[in-house]
């Protein structure tokens, strides 16, 4: 029976790294450079866990970065809108 390689998610992980969070995306970048290799020494089972790692590590590097940002913004606006109130420019 043939075994198809799973996708590693080096490329995802590496962004998820470069813009979202980057101690999630590293550990995904760890587990995605594990699944060819272990693909290419037949170990077929952990190569599918790496991958589904590497994947579920990329995920929660986007959701982590994408809260920060949206509670970044939240802050700024409602500092903003605090600073208006106390100078009366409204």
């Amino acid at each position: 029976m043939e075994q198809f390689q799973p996708k590693n998610y080096l490329i995802e992980a590496i962004l998820a790294t470069i813009f979202c969070c980057q101690p999630f995306g590293i550990i995904s970048i760890i587990y995605a450079a594990q699944v060819n290799s272990k693909f290419a020494e037949g170990n077929y089972e952990d190569a599918a866990k790496a991958s589904k790692n590497a994947k579920n590590w990329m995920i929660a590097a986007i959701v982590s970065g994408l809260i920060v940002a949206i509670s970044t913004v939240i802050f700024i606006v409602a500092i903003g809108g605090f600073t208006i109130l106390e100078a009366g420019d409204f």
